[in-house]
């Protein structure tokens, strides 16, 4: 039979003890999760910056450009609305990451850290 040697490092040290077994056999790693969530809520919030500032941008040509008012109007109304979608999407993100530490929180504890008393 092999021997498993575990390696500890100083940044990554993974405790085996955090994936648990549902009832089908698979490992479930809720910190895993948990930073894809936080990964994803990161793009929806930069989406949002990029299209609401495309938006204001379009706003700025439709003043500046008065023959093609009209389809800068209709860009910008289309960066607005990828602007809220993108919003609406890193707000359901956010809750996706908060269920998954809560999930985290419930199974193993919450992690209390004594650094004042």
């Amino acid at each position: 039979m092999a021997e498993h040697h575990h390696h500890h490092h100083l940044f990554h040290h993974h405790k085996e003890d955090e994936q648990l077994v549902d009832a089908a056999g698979a490992g479930f790693d809720y910190r895993k999760e948990e930073k894809h969530h936080k990964h994803l809520e990161q793009l929806g919030e930069m989406g949002a910056i990029a299209a609401g500032a495309y938006a204001l941008h379009e706003k700025h040509k439709a003043k500046k450009d008065p023959e093609h008012a009209h389809k800068h109007k209709i860009e910008e109304e289309i960066a607005a609305a990828a602007a809220v979608g993108a919003g609406g999407f890193a707000f359901h993100e956010h809750h996706q990451k908060k269920e998954a530490k809560k999930e985290y929180e419930e199974t193993y504890g919450k992690k209390h850290h004594h650094l004042f008393g």
